[in-house]
């Protein structure tokens, strides 16, 4: 099973073939930017470079990496932070979404937030949260789609998402859930 950090060096692997530049090449061009929020390096390299969303977001996130390392700042993990303690046995799950969704394209971009990690292409199409201890719930973009059986309307779950899988086990992923994401990532 492929493994998120599996695709992003992957792309790092690629960049100089796909946008003309090494990662220690766009590092240099951050650095002379003087930018130092993501958002700002993303539409830097969006608009002044011409690359896409997946890739400003890689050379961004690895940017301010570096930044912090040489900072001597010590690196958080938000993903760690949420399947640590009595969630720590949901992490195989995050592990088989994470690597199953990187797997639609160069341009998934996960974007971890305090409780939840955020799936965006152009524009969000999923999370993945860890809701209780037993349970992981993947919400979905799916706007005008049924709900029905496992795929449930949002709700009060989150505001973001049109829907929510309740996922208790790793055989839960399936081919019927990564369906539903897929077609999210698509309308993204």
């Amino acid at each position: 099973m492929a493994k998120p950090e599996d695709a992003t060096q992957s792309m790092i692997n690629s960049l100089k073939e796909k946008t003309g530049h090494t990662l220690d090449e766009w590092l240099k061009v951050i650095k002379k930017g003087g930018l130092q929020k993501h958002g700002e390096i993303v539409a830097m390299l969006k608009k002044d470079h011409g690359l896409t969303h997946g890739y400003a977001n890689l050379i961004a996130l690895q940017a301010l990496k570096s930044a912090s390392a040489a900072a001597g700042k010590k690196e958080e993990d938000p993903v760690a932070a949420q399947y640590a303690d009595a969630k720590a046995a949901l992490r195989p799950i995050y592990d088989k979404l994470a690597a199953a969704v990187a797997k639609f394209g160069p341009d998934v971009d996960f974007s971890p937030k305090k409780a939840y990690v955020s799936l965006r292409r152009k524009k969000q199409f999923g999370i993945i949260q860890p809701s209780t201890a037993t349970r992981v719930d993947v919400g979905i973009n799916l706007k005008g789609a049924p709900a029905e059986g496992r795929l449930e309307a949002s709700g009060s779950f989150n505001e973001m998402v049109s829907h929510r899988v309740r996922v208790e086990s790793v055989k839960d992923v399936d081919k019927e859930l990564l369906g539903w994401l897929k077609q999210a990532y698509d309308q993204a």
